[in-house]
């Protein structure tokens, strides 16, 4: 598999020929459609890493009331920085998206799809409404679609508020209701009570073109690239200190250094995995793959080069979730000012020994008791940052980490 530099050399979803995925699922029952999706293996390319089947199968099996509907959402709220390869896939693979979104209405039995577009992605809205205009005219959306008696479905976008906390799924829906961002407490789940407390599948937008890949291709062809628990090929946005910054598409499993080989970042001493959710990693983890089973990613690739203040990195991914937690739980609300203020103390070389533990310990309550993933994660990037770089970090202070009694 090629990667590529912006459009410089084609992705695997160029070969698939709009309505062909489509056409090959409305052949199957529904039951085939999901096991076709569980059978490849396909895992939520947003981050989470859910195995698409199941999450389908739960809402195939929910029950509505006569007169109410099941939902499927695309989470194209793509807030996580460092990331923009679904912006990629919403202005050259709309169709791809809309297909995927269409395969897995008729697999749960949903008749309205919600496109919930991150609002600074405002200027993608009229290329997006015209392909919809489009597929409904093909007989693809509406009435009947492609001639399937009682398979009514359509999509309409709504446009997301600029908040980093609605990439969660529960805090998406909430905004779907015109409410404000905040994630529910679960269960129940939006597989059993998700929009309008209806029955609701929430997948990321390069999982829903992927699924229409595999309708076109068939499960093994998927399963048969990446690793044996991470099946299928990634898109990766590599930003950062490296000379070919991009989306590229690279088949799960790919190690650290073969990525920056790959996009010319082969000096790097650190890269972060995961956009500022995610972990750092040091040269000496370059050997690390980008799997499930070992460092998981929604796409994000920053590469920071040998003049970087790792301590600095830091700061910056703290004052984010500082200003972007939505303060509903203490963990999250309070522990992120903590963490921030714990690193202008380190450039202050005022951080004892004791502090930093009780931030480490504070770290891990954070990701236990936080009430969503934003609290769960947002401490990963300082855990990584002070155990990988001490030395760099102790430079600027006369305080040990370790070795003080």
């Amino acid at each position: 598999m090629q990667p590529i530099n912006s459009k410089k050399t084609p992705l695997t979803f160029d070969s698939i020929e709009p309505g062909a995925g489509l056409a090959v699922a409305m052949k199957k029952s529904r039951a085939d459609i999901i096991g076709e999706v569980a059978a490849s293996n396909l895992r939520g390319r947003g981050g989470a890493g859910f195995p698409t089947g199941t999450k389908w199968n739960l809402a195939a099996a929910a029950r509505v009331k006569d007169g109410e509907f099941k939902y499927v959402v695309c989470n194209a709220d793509e807030g996580e920085p460092g990331t923009f390869k679904d912006r990629v896939l919403l202005l050259d693979y709309a169709d791809l998206v809309f297909e995927g979104m269409t395969i897995a209405a008729r697999a749960i039995g949903a008749a309205r799809g919600i496109l919930y577009l991150r609002g600074e992605y405002v200027y993608m809205r009229a290329h997006l409404d015209a392909v919809l205009d489009r597929r409904r005219k093909a007989g693809q959306l509406g009435r009947g679609v492609l001639g399937v008696a009682g398979f009514d479905f359509d999509i309409e976008i709504r446009m997301g508020a600029g908040a980093y906390v609605c990439g969660e799924e529960t805090a998406l829906i909430e905004s779907l209701e015109g409410h404000r961002g905040e994630p529910r407490n679960r269960p129940p789940f939006p597989v059993d009570t998700g929009f309008l407390k209806q029955p609701t599948v929430v997948n990321n937008v390069e999982t829903l073109a992927s699924v229409t890949a595999i309708m076109a291709r068939g499960a093994a062809w998927f399963k048969g690239i990446g690793s044996e628990r991470s099946a299928g090929f990634k898109l990766f946005s590599v930003s950062g200190d490296c000379d070919q910054p991009g989306v590229y598409e690279f088949p799960l499993g790919i190690t650290v250094k073969e990525l920056l080989a790959k996009v010319g970042g082969s000096n790097a001493k650190a890269v972060q995995v995961g956009g500022a959710s995610g972990i750092c990693l040091p040269v000496a983890d370059f050997g690390r793959r980008i799997a499930f089973e070992d460092v998981a990613t929604g796409g994000s690739i920053i590469v920071f080069g040998p003049g970087r203040d790792m301590l600095h990195v830091a700061k910056n991914f703290m004052e984010f979730f500082v200003e972007e937690s939505c303060g509903q739980c203490t963990p999250c609300r309070v522990g992120n000012v903590k963490l921030l203020e714990g690193i202008e103390k380190l450039e202050q070389g005022t951080c004892t020994n004791a502090y930093l533990k009780d931030l480490l310990s504070l770290c891990e309550t954070m990701q236990l008791a936080s009430k969503c993933g934003l609290g769960q994660s947002s401490p990963n990037a300082f855990v990584s940052i002070v155990n990988n770089f001490q030395d760099e970090i102790l430079g600027r202070t006369p305080v040990l980490i370790r070795g003080e009694r």
